[in-house]
C-alpha cells in the first residue's frame, strides 16, 4: 500500500539500548551525564558559570541579603548620672511647699481659725493648762454676736496680764522653732497677750454676786455645772450693770481666776471691750482624749435672762439703742427656738 505524498508516518522514537528493538540497526546517541540541578538554583559541586543555559524561569530566591543596620554609638553614662551635689526637682520644690502652706497657714490663723494653747488653771476643769482649743475668728470679724456662756479668747485689756520675764532664747534657732510651734498653737505666744474666760454678762446686763449663793444675770439665777470642783461661784460680792460694747467674763476655776471681779476699780469697772474680742473657743481638739465641743451649757438659754434684761438695757444704752437690743434679742429668741425644735446643743465639758 502506497502512503500519500502529503501523508508522512507519525515519528516513532529509537528503541532505547538494550531494548528488543535495538538490534534494528538504529543508534543511539548517548547521553551526556549532567550533574542535576533545580532551575534557580547551583547544582551542588558545579560552579554556577558551568551552569547549563535555559530558557527556563528561575525561581526567585526565598533568601534575601539582609544589611544590619549601622550601631549608633552607645550613649556616654557619664550624660545620664546625676551631678554631684546638684539637688534633685522635688528637693527644689521643697521650699516653695513650705512657703505655701505657711501662706494658707496664715490666712486661716488671720481670718477663720487659730489654735490656742492653755498657760494656766483659771478654765479648770473645762480646759486644762497645755490644752489646745480652736477659736472661730470668721463669726466675730464678720458681725457676728457674743452669746452668754461662750468661752472667748480676748486681748488683754490692759493690766490683766503680768509682764513676767523675757524667756526668748538667745539661740536664733530655738526662737525660730518656739515661733513656728506658737503659731500653730502648739506653745504660748510670748508676743501676744491674750486671754481666754467664760462670757456671763452682755451689754446692759446687771451682773449680781450672790443670790443664795449664786449669780444672777437680770436677777435670773446661774446653774453653773462647768465650775470647778469645790468652787463657789464666787469668794467675793459684786453688783455690776455691765456697759454697752463691754463685756463681763469669768473664769471656771473661780478661785484660781484673775477675771472681772479683780479689776472692779479700772476701765470700764472690770468689763472687756467687746471689740478686744479675738473669738470663739468652739472646741477642745488636744489631747485627742479630752476632745470636746465647746457649747452654751443650758443655764444661758433662758428666755426669763432676755426679758428681765431689756428694761436694764434701754436704761443702759438709752433710747436710741432700744431698737437695736430688741432686734438682737429677737434673734436670740429665734435662736433659742430652732434648738428647742432640733434638740440641746452639746453641753460645756463639766469637771469630773
Amino acid at each position: 500500500m502506497s502512503t500519500p505524498e502529503g501523508d508522512r508516518p507519525l515519528f516513532t522514537p529509537d528503541p532505547l539500548p538494550g531494548s528488543g528493538d535495538a538490534g534494528a540497526g538504529g543508534y543511539i546517541p548517548p547521553v551526556p551525564n549532567y550533574p542535576t540541578y533545580s532551575p534557580g538554583f547551583p547544582a551542588q559541586g558545579v560552579p554556577e558559570h558551568e551552569m547549563p543555559e535555559d530558557d527556563m524561569p528561575r525561581r526567585p530566591t526565598q533568601r534575601r541579603m539582609v544589611r544590619r543596620a549601622p550601631e549608633e554609638p552607645s550613649p556616654d553614662p557619664v550624660d545620664h548620672a546625676p551631678e554631684v551635689g546638684r539637688p534633685s526637682a522635688w528637693l527644689r520644690e521643697i521650699p516653695i511647699l513650705v512657703a505655701v502652706a505657711l501662706g494658707i497657714a496664715l490666712l486661716v490663723k488671720t481670718f477663720l481659725v487659730q489654735a490656742f494653747f492653755i498657760p494656766s488653771e483659771s478654765m479648770e476643769n473645762t480646759l486644762l493648762t497645755g490644752d489646745r482649743v480652736l477659736v472661730n475668728k470668721f463669726a466675730d470679724r464678720f458681725g457676728g454676736d457674743v452669746q452668754r456662756g461662750q468661752v472667748v479668747v480676748f486681748k488683754d485689756p490692759g493690766g490683766w496680764l503680768d509682764d513676767g520675764e523675757d524667756d526668748t532664747s538667745g539661740n536664733p534657732i530655738v526662737k525660730g522653732l518656739k515661733d513656728v510651734f506658737s503659731f500653730v498653737g502648739l506653745l504660748p505666744s510670748t508676743s501676744e497677750k491674750d486671754l481666754i474666760k467664760r462670757v456671763i454678762g452682755l451689754p446692759g446686763d446687771k451682773v449680781v454676786c450672790c443670790t443664795d449663793g449664786k449669780i444672777t444675770v437680770n436677777g435670773v439665777p446661774l446653774d453653773e455645772p462647768y465650775l470647778y470642783p469645790g468652787d463657789k461661784p464666787s469668794d467675793r460680792q459684786f453688783s455690776v450693770t455691765v456697759p454697752p460694747n463691754r463685756l463681763w467674763v469669768m473664769g471656771d476655776h473661780r478661785s484660781d481666776s484673775a477675771d472681772s471681779r479683780s479689776h472692779m476699780d479700772g476701765p470700764g469697772n472690770g468689763t472687756v471691750p467687746a471689740e478686744n474680742v479675738v473669738g470663739r473657743a468652739f472646741v477642745l481638739v488636744w489631747p485627742i482624749s479630752r476632745f470636746d465641743v465647746l457649747g452654751v451649757p443650758d443655764t444661758f438659754k433662758r428666755s426669763e435672762i432676755d426679758d428681765a434684761g431689756l428694761g436694764t438695757q434701754a436704761s443702759a444704752v438709752g433710747l436710741t439703742g432700744v431698737g437695736m437690743v430688741w432686734l438682737r434679742r429677737r434673734r436670740e429668741r429665734a435662736r433659742l427656738a430652732e434648738t428647742a425644735v432640733l434638740g440641746p446643743a452639746v453641753e460645756t465639758r463639766s469637771g469630773s
